[in-house]
């Protein structure tokens, strides 16, 4: 039976004993990580969230205690006294409590524990299905447990850091209403309005602007968000943001000084890191026309370059034709990759970029025995030495390219740049890269739902200089929007805010809204504009993805505590789940029961 703390109470954290505690009598509480028994003597190593401190029974221990003391296994719960003493010649030098030892006196087991699913080990080979079905002790490893500690603080942080900015925290519903616009809306049932939904927010934007028209003028919270889509390593049906929104400004920078503020805080006080100036600017055409991506990855080369010039005369029909019909001809210098690649490699990257819409990847391979090209046979000399010359190539580099959409060329060079970047180590994963990327696209068109959609959302505002565009031209028009890059991964994005009811009006009907729409999904929220609105502009920073770049994880279920799998499902409390009939009823709701039998 379990035995009570009866007002014992513990002397400090397991890590936190040091040789300053030598000869004090202390009480030390934890999990059992380790239990060695050598005959007349023992050791535990009691384990909490701070580390871990060794407590031995010897000759000196009570032989009632010391007899309990021989029932205990690894995860019992137990509470110890005993005397610091130092270890003398036995100082373990891969703990920071390893020059000292705990001498126990009494011994109290508050919990016996069952043989462990696994070894509670970071370094144990767990598959992580076992480890998520037991979250509560895969938590107890050291590595989870610094990556809790990592999220706790960069919360404190962003509170802090943002309270001293004037902004106040204000919380937003969980229950609000569908405004199908981007990802899948969680739906929850009312049981008092019957047949009606409440749906959990994909974001508090448009509660966090109405805080701005209610005159709070800096708002920011620690918000749950919610999303019912599909699943990858970096993205979960739940997660949390840094959302913070502030009045009175229309210059991007005003916003932007503030969250940049935020994250040189976060890294310094985490990391250590200090950094000189302001992160760089990139204007999103330059991204795409460089990098191929939005979110681009600068810590390597691999430039994306233009060769329409050399293209458009060559003897090549895939570059010719692409060139006198419209499309583009992009290229890549994988430098020093030439030896490495063998055509079965090469084959494997034609397959890669072909599920970015690229139907092929020419490629000239410069090699000590010379240059070899997939399409050498319709090229001059002249011409090949033209490329050559113009990608800065030399002896070990090979050139791949992409004849398509400007869109689709650069996509697919954006994500080889990656993939060979990944698989050749060919940057410094120890190093920081911070960018702002800005001057995004407003709109851009659906060839699906055939209409203009939002980049970013429908509340974003266009650049001043822009605005007579939104008439003649929508597409060329450019967003007042920002996104924040760390490492090729986007850590935050916001924008300046439409302000003005008109503008806003005009924004949903580019949109293709009907005012009938308009009304159904954000009358509240336009009507609110009729009673006076501050221009105002926000951030929203993922906290998850901080907490994963901050500790070198690529997994965002390490940093979340208790995460859902590629299904959306949560292993350990069986979530989702079947709900009584009775509950059902109460909720108008008819589940259709029909069960494929195949």
């Amino acid at each position: 039976m379990a035995e009570l703390l009866n007002g014992l109470k513990r002397t400090k954290m397991c890590g936190e004993f040091r040789s300053c505690d030598i000869g004090k009598e202390v009480v030390v509480m934890g999990f059992i990580g380790k239990y060695r028994n050598l005959g007349n003597l023992l050791f535990i190593d009691v384990r909490d969230r701070s580390g871990i401190v060794q407590v031995s029974f010897d000759e000196t221990t009570p032989k009632d205690i010391f007899e309990k003391a021989e029932r205990l296994r690894n995860e019992f719960v137990v509470a110890c006294v005993g005397v610091v003493r130092s270890r003398g010649g036995n100082v373990n030098k891969n703990i920071p409590t390893g020059e000292i030892e705990i001498i126990a006196s009494d011994l109290r087991i508050l919990s016996e524990a069952e043989v462990a699913p696994f070894i509670v080990n970071d370094d144990a080979n767990v598959g992580e299905q076992l480890r998520l079905k037991y979250r509560y002790i895969d938590l107890r490893r050291p590595s989870l447990q610094k990556i809790m500690a990592v999220r706790s603080k960069i919360s404190h942080i962003a509170r802090n850091y943002l309270d001293e900015h004037g902004f106040l925290e204000v919380e937003t519903p969980y229950l609000g209403k569908s405004s199908p616009e981007g990802a899948r809306d969680y739906l929850v049932p009312s049981r008092i309005h019957k047949g009606e939904f409440y749906a959990l927010p994909q974001s508090p934007q448009l509660f966090k602007q109405l805080l701005m028209i209610s005159g709070t003028d800096r708002y920011y919270q620690i918000a749950k968000c919610f999303r019912d889509e599909d699943l990858r390593a970096n993205r979960q049906p739940e997660f949390s943001q840094i959302d913070f929104e502030m009045s009175y400004v229309e210059d991007p920078e005003d916003v932007m000084e503030i969250a940049e503020g935020l994250i040189k805080e976060i890294f310094g006080e985490c990391l250590g890191m200090t950094f000189d100036g302001k992160f760089r600017r990139m204007p999103y055409a330059t991204a795409m026309s460089r990098y191929g991506s939005d979110k681009p990855d600068t810590r390597f080369g691999l430039e994306i370059e233009d060769i329409c010039d050399i293209a458009k005369d060559s003897g090549f029909p895939v570059f010719k034709d692409a060139v006198s019909n419209g499309l583009v001809v992009k290229a890549i210098n994988a430098k020093g990759l030439a030896e490495s690649l063998s055509r079965k490699d090469i084959d494997k990257l034609v397959a890669f970029v072909k599920d970015y819409g690229v139907k092929g990847l020419p490629y000239i391979a410069i090699k000590e025995s010379g240059v070899a090209s997939s399409f050498m046979k319709f090229m001059s000399e002249d011409e090949l030495n033209a490329i050559i010359e113009r990608m800065g190539a030399e002896k070990g580099d090979i050139l791949f390219f992409a004849a398509d959409s400007y869109y689709t060329a650069c996509t697919s060079l954006g994500a080889l740049r990656l993939h060979l970047a990944n698989t050749f180590d060919l940057y410094d994963r120890s190093k920081y890269d911070f960018l702002w990327v800005v001057d995004f696209p407003l709109l851009e068109y659906s060839e699906e739902e055939k209409r203009y959609v939002a980049v970013h959302h429908p509340f974003t505002s266009a650049k001043s200089e822009d605005i007579p565009l939104l008439d003649s031209d929508p597409l060329k028009v450019r967003a007042n929007a920002y996104d924040l890059v760390i490492n090729g991964e986007e850590s935050g994005g916001g924008s300046i805010r439409i302000h003005d009811v008109k503008m806003q009006k005009k924004m949903f009907n580019l949109l293709g809204m009907s005012e009938e729409d308009i009304k159904l999904r954000f009358g509240f929220f336009v009507d609110a504009f009729r009673y006076g609105a501050p221009p105002h502009g926000g951030l929203a920073f993922g906290l998850d993805r901080l907490v994963m770049l901050v500790t070198g994880t690529d997994n965002i279920k390490d940093v979340i505590a208790f995460p859902k799998v590629q299904n959306a499902s949560c292993l350990m409390t069986d979530a989702p789940s079947v709900v009584e009939d009775k509950q059902l009823d109460e909720l108008s709701l008819i589940i259709d029961k029909c069960i494929d039998e195949q």
